[in-house]
This record gives structure tokens, sequence and C-alpha cells, in this order.
């Protein structure tokens, strides 16, 4: 700070600059708590004397301005500093403990949850068992067994409820266009390792794909790029505030776009809109989870998170209507955007005629296709809600324990036995799920590439 500056940035100088010296120095010591480490220096510019503060930058957050009867902790938000909320001021008070929400102890042990999905996933990206001495290495749990909030994020069933992912298909461009209810929904809870896979599904499942077939091989457009939604889903999950309640991530998905929306502006307090996202260096508020992600190779090294979003859409830009990914950020509150490729493409005709529509591929569809003569066709997938909920609650419970029974799967979803044996009959027609030995020793083994293969396809 820059005493002797006029409010139109012109340098007026101080007339006592020694005694305002004095002053700044008393009013730090009686009304800052903690007292931060300050520098002041004197400086002479034209004749004219400046006092520069200097205040470093301290851990033993939060810092209290205490007088006119209040005692206020204040945070940085992009261009001015607001009071803290109660949410901020937990977070200052972890970091000036040095901890972060996923390396506190929880209420719960280790005996008490299960792990199957992070040892699947381990044995499947790392090819080797994930140990019990694993559990704390990782960080899971303690010496005593209790686990981490990062440990109880991680648990099949995971207990924290706001970890939540809430997905919708909307109907048309936005929620209230009069065009009827959400195509599909779904609440997604568990495992952030299994919230992940479940999302980037629901994404998957309820985009098209444009194709057409070349000379030796098929050529596909994404709705978009998987990597990408990935990508951003994973940022969401390991990024976001976990101390603000009632307050969960939502996937919304338009005929335009997707919007994902994650509790908890940037960690450092800075808006998102106003940086380059290129530039801008990892800052983690869950360490433990980024850590975990990272070390399963769920995630791009730190940092380049933002990069590879972009980097993947940048490789359709050449498409007449390409819109690059966008991101916002408030104080409480993370929101991206990504464009569907092929909206504009798509000709609207009603839903009986959809599944047999041909369009004729545009000169700029993507680099490397021959253009211009090629038909496109538009991959539909038209199954019930009621369906494609019993497929994922069906996919979940054959993941946690492919042991699982028919009878156990109706409890857990809260259907009838016979309605899930024929969810079951359907699954096993369409060759997404196949039940391998006995009735009453065998194993149901999901064999649907777009769910089962995503952990080694991406």
């Amino acid at each position: 700070m820059i005493f002797g500056i006029s409010d139109d940035n012109q340098v007026i100088g101080l007339i006592d600059a020694e005694s305002d010296a004095e002053r700044i120095s008393e009013e730090i010591k009686t009304k800052l708590d903690p007292v931060p480490a300050v520098n002041l220096e004197f400086k002479d510019v034209d004749g004219k004397k400046l006092v520069l503060l200097y205040v470093y930058k301290g851990q033993e957050t939060p810092y209290y301005y205490v007088g006119d009867k209040q005692r206020l902790a204040f945070v940085r938000i992009g261009n001015e500093s607001v009071v803290a909320d109660r949410i901020q001021l937990k977070s200052l008070v972890l970091k000036g403990a040095g901890c972060s929400f996923d390396s506190m102890l929880s209420h719960y042990r280790l005996d008490d949850m299960a792990f199957s999905k992070l040892k699947s996933v381990y044995f499947k990206r790392l090819n080797q068992s994930f140990d019990d001495s694993d559990f704390i290495s990782w960080g899971i749990v303690d010496n005593d067994d209790k686990l981490t909030n990062a440990g109880a994020l991680l648990a099949d069933d995971s207990p924290i409820r706001h970890s939540r992912i809430f997905c919708t298909r909307w109907n048309g461009l936005d929620m209230t266009n009069g065009l009827g209810e959400a195509l599909d929904d779904a609440e997604l809870e568990g495992s952030v390792i299994g919230l992940l896979q479940e999302a980037v599904a629901f994404v998957r499942n309820n985009s098209r794909r444009k194709w057409w077939k070349e000379s030796e091989y098929r050529e596909e457009l994404p709705d978009y790029p998987e990597r990408a939604v990935t990508e951003v889903i994973c940022n969401a999950i390991i990024h976001r505030d976990y101390m603000e309640l009632g307050s969960e991530i939502h996937i919304d998905m338009y005929d335009d776009r997707m919007e994902v929306y994650s509790p908890g502006g940037m960690f450092d307090g800075r808006l998102i809109q106003q940086l380059d996202p290129l530039t801008i260096p990892s800052k983690r508020r869950n360490p433990l989870l980024a850590d975990f992600f990272h070390r399963l190779m769920l995630m791009e090294r730190r940092g380049s998170g933002m990069k590879k979003i972009i980097g993947e859409y940048k490789r359709f830009e050449q498409l007449k209507n390409y819109r690059a990914p966008e991101f916002c950020s408030n104080a409480s509150e993370f929101h991206v955007i990504l464009w569907n490729l092929n909206y504009d493409a798509y000709v609207v005709k009603d839903v009986a005629n959809a599944a047999s529509h041909v369009v004729k591929a545009k000169d700029d569809v993507v680099k490397g296709v021959v253009k211009g003569e090629t038909d496109v066709v538009k991959d539909v997938q038209y199954v019930t809600k009621e369906f494609a909920k019993a497929r994922r609650m069906i996919y979940k419970l054959i993941s946690q324990n492919p042991q699982t029974s028919a009878v156990q799967m109706a409890e857990n979803i809260g259907i009838s036995l016979r309605q899930v044996q024929r969810y079951l009959k359907q699954l096993s027609d369409l060759h997404l799920i196949v039940r391998e030995g006995g009735r009453k020793n065998g194993i149901w083994k999901i064999i649907d590439d777009d769910y089962e293969v995503f952990f080694k396809r991406i």
C-alpha cells in the first residue's frame, strides 16, 4: 500500500510522513489480530515523500479487524475486499491450522465402510492390488482406523450426503421453455470415484454422436469431447467446497450445451472470468482428493486441467459455429459451460422421424475427414427414463458386489422383484450385462463398454 497518492492517482505526498508512519504502525498493532508481518519504508518522488507499507502473506488465518465494536475478517473477491461469510471463515480457520477439509478426521471408522470401487479402479489403472497398509499411507485413515473426510468420500456408500451429483437432461434450451418435463435425471451418490464414472456415463447416454462411413473406417463426432467432460466433472469433484452444506454439484444438459455448477469459487478468491485459464496456477482446496485422483491417473497433472478442457475443444475450432468452453465464478460458485459441437448441424424434426434422419456432412465437420460427399447419421438411444435409472442402479450394485441377487437389487432400488428381472433380461438381451456361473454361485458382469471400459479409456 502507498500513502501519499490521491484518488485520481496523482502523487501529492505527505506533510509529515514520519508521524503518519508511526500512526499506521500503531493502528496495525491495535486493530489487527493476529498482527501480520509488515514493513514500512519512505520514498521520495519529485521532492514529495511517500510511505510504502508492505504486508507479507501470513499463515495464521483468519486475520481480524478489531474496532468499531466489531471483529471482522475480510477476503479478497476480484478487485474488492468483502467481509468473510460463515463458510469462508471456516476455510480461513482450517488454513490457519494447516488443515484442509479432506484431511480432517470424520466420525466414521474403516470397519464400517467398504471400498470396493477404490480397490477395483486401483487395480484397473495401476495393475496392482490395494493393500490394507495403503489406507494409512494414502491418508484415508489415521492410526486408530478412523476415516478422514477424504476416506469418507471414497467409501462405496459415502456418508457425506452433500457429495452427491444431480444430473438433468432438459428438454430444450432452458429449464422453463414449456416443452415438458426433463428427459432424464439422476441423483448420483456414493464414492467420488464412482460419481465420476456415473456422471460421465449420464452425459454420454444423453448425447448423440454423428457418424459417417469412410472406405475403411467409421468417423465419429461426439456432442461433447469425453476427455473434456471427464476433466470438468473431475475438477468439480476435487475442487468443490465440501463445507458448504446443502449444496451439491449440478450437471444440466440442454440441446445446445451442458452446464456444470460446483459449490465454492476459486480457492484464492479470484474470479476466473478475469483471468487467463491457460496460465492459472493450481491451488487445491482438497489436496488429498486431488492426490488420489492424480495417483489413479484420473485427472491431468496439477494445473493443466483447464488447458486440457480448452485443448480438447480447440481440435474442433474449424467448425462453423464453434464456441470455446466458458468459465465463470464468484465467491461461492464455479460454473463451466461446454457447448454441443453438433447442435447447429441438427435438423429439428418430430420424434417419430428423428431416429432415421440423415443429413449431409458439412465441409467443416472435422479435420482429416473426406468432405462433402458422405452421409452423416445421428446415433440416438431411445430408452425410457425408468429403464435408464434402473440401469444406473443395477450397474452400481453389480460394481459393488458382482454376486448380488435380483432380490437384493429390488430391495436397494425400491421396485418389485418382477420389474428387476424384466430389467435384467432387457440388459442381457442388449448385451450390456451377462450372468457367469450358476444361479446360486454365479456373478453378474457388466459388458457395456461405454460404462465398464471408462477407466481404461480415459
